[in-house]
Order: C-alpha cells, then structure tokens, then sequence
C-alpha cells in the first residue's frame, strides 16, 4: 500500500516515511520544503514539492501514484507565532487541510491519518489528559488544530473516509542523527542552542501553579510516535469506516527546569538557566493518558527522556561537532 505523507521531509514526517518504509509500506512526500529537507527523504521515495494549498498539484499526485491513504503532517506547528500571525496559520493549517481532504475523496482514497496536537485542550485543570477533556485551545494553532479535528470528522462521516486524529504531545529525540530536530522551536535543541552559545537555557515563566513553577510537559520519542503511525495507518486498513481520535504520549510529566538539567548533565554543559517572561499561550501543565491508544492498537511507548536527549544531542553534535565536551 502506498501512502502520500504531506510535510515527509520535515522532523517528524522524515521519521514517519521511515517508519512506514521499514514496515514495509510505500510511501510519496508531498513537501513545499519551506522547513522541510530534502536530504532527510530516501533515495528510493518519490518527493513532490508543492504546498496543500495547491489543489491542481495534489490531484495530480494522487493520479499519478497509488494512493490508498494520506498522513497529512504539513503544518505551521509555533504557538508564539501564531499568536502573531492567526491569518497565515489559519490559512496553511486549515484551508491547506480542507484543499487536500477536497484532492482526497475527489480521487477516492479510503484513509487519512491527521497530525493533531495536545494543543487542542488548552489548559485542563487535571493530572492526565483523556481524549474526553474538553478542548479549550489557548493559542491560534492549537484552533487550527482542533479545528482540522472538525473538518477531517466532517469529512469522514459524509464520504466514509476512514480517518485517524492523533493528538501528539512534546516530541523529541531522533531515530539516527541525521533525522534530528535541526529547528530551534522545540526545547530541547533550543536548550542545545543556548549551550553551545555559552548563553544561558532560557526558562519561559517560572510563575506558573506546577511544583516548580516552570510548565510541566509530556514529552514523547519521535521514533515512538513514528510507530504510533504506522499502528494508526494499518489499523484504517483493517476497519474501512474507522474513527480513532488518540492521544499520544507516555503519561509521565517533566517540568522544563528538570528537562534543562537533565539536558546538562547528558551534555556535560552545566549552565542554570536564565527566567525570562511567559511566552503567550503555554499552558501550565499539559500531561497525556495513553490509555486509549495502548487499548485500541496496542501502541505504547518504549523510550525514555534520557532516550530522547541522548539521541537528540547526537544529531546536534553531527550538526555542530564544535559543540561536544570532553
């Protein structure tokens, strides 16, 4: 079976596309390379470079390849800049979405996996987030994101598309050096980045109701969250008419102050961090239940945070061996 996954070349996609290869899938990125590498696609996987906004060019790849279903991950993923710029994230998140779905059932592909976000729940006022927490989204991505939420369910139950939501929580790590996070939105490389500046890790608010005061988050391997595609594309297969909403995550809260020191100690920087004010639309603490998830596909996660920085630091000293102690 042939999969098309939109944003293949990115962070996450690149992990995906490896995934679903080493599973035996094929698979076509689809990627405007506005963040995502080329390099990062294999050799043997066809790229095709164009944005979802592009209606004319996804029904010409969906023509001329076999299509049986999509992982649609192309997306504008900063929260701090979409409380700058909702326009252009409402306009790539969710009218690119609504253009590729319209490509999607026009050419009758069965399946259609969307990359969601814990974004979605805002805030909630609880220990583990359930797929049932009300959805609250404090930022304009994470709208953009429920919202696709709402127009993939739409869409699914109008044409019979078989459709998976699967809500990540804070991803990191890399499956081989050469698929690292090379961005610096995300903490772990943005930690990295201060390091191997000699500046200070910066700590967004540390005012925040968490027994630390900085925000607590669930963080997630990619590998383990590549997987969890693989889990989500097969199990549409097997049930034509599928609706799976699932969070993905490992159930387990580190605040960002522990995550910069553990980060210290496996790079063997040592540097406190600096405070600086809140960022606009984090929330305190954002935490998943993987319960569902684990009983609708048998998915759990095998990595740890210790897993995640160790393997994250490898693709950042490749990158940047001047960085590397010792």
């Amino acid at each position: 079976m042939t999969w098309l996954i939109t944003g293949g070349a990115g962070y996450i996609g690149a992990h995906v596309v490896r995934a679903m290869t080493e599973a035996g899938e094929r698979a076509v990125v689809y990627d405007d390379l506005s963040t995502g590498i080329a390099e990062r696609v294999p050799a043997e996987v066809p790229l095709v470079v164009g944005s979802t906004l592009d209606g004319e060019l996804l029904r010409r790849t969906l023509a001329e390849h076999p299509v049986a279903g999509v992982v649609h991950l192309a997306a504008k993923k900063q929260v701090g800049e979409s409380v700058e710029a909702p326009l252009l994230y409402y306009r790539e998140n969710v009218e690119g979405l609504r253009v590729l779905l319209e490509a999607v059932t026009a050419a009758g592909v069965p399946s259609f996996v969307f990359s969601s976000s814990a974004a979605v729940y805002g805030m909630p006022d609880l220990d583990l987030v359930t797929e049932e927490t009300p959805c609250v989204p404090m930022s304009p991505y994470g709208e953009t994101k429920l919202a696709g939420e709402w127009l993939v369910r739409a869409t699914a139950r109008a044409t019979g598309l078989s459709a998976a939501c699967l809500r990540y929580f804070n991803v990191a790590g890399a499956a081989a050096p050469e698929l690292a996070d090379v961005g610096v939105s995300n903490l772990i490389p943005m930690v990295f980045e201060k390091l191997t500046e000699n500046a200070p890790p910066r700590i967004f608010g540390d005012d925040y109701p968490t027994p630390d005061g900085t925000c607590v988050r669930d963080y997630i391997h990619v590998a383990d969250l590549a997987e969890a595609h693989v889990a989500a594309a097969r199990a549409l297969q097997a049930s034509p008419g599928a609706d799976l909403t699932l969070n993905i995550g490992r159930g387990e809260g580190v605040s960002v102050r522990e995550m910069i020191n553990r980060i210290n100690a496996v790079t063997g920087y040592g540097t406190p961090p600096a405070v600086t004010p809140r960022r606009p639309g984090d929330p305190a603490r954002v935490v998943a239940s993987a319960d569902r998830i684990a009983g609708e596909l048998g998915w759990t996660a095998k990595r740890d945070v210790e897993d995640m920085i160790t393997s994250a630091w490898e693709g950042w000293v490749r990158r940047y061996p001047g960085a590397a102690r010792g």
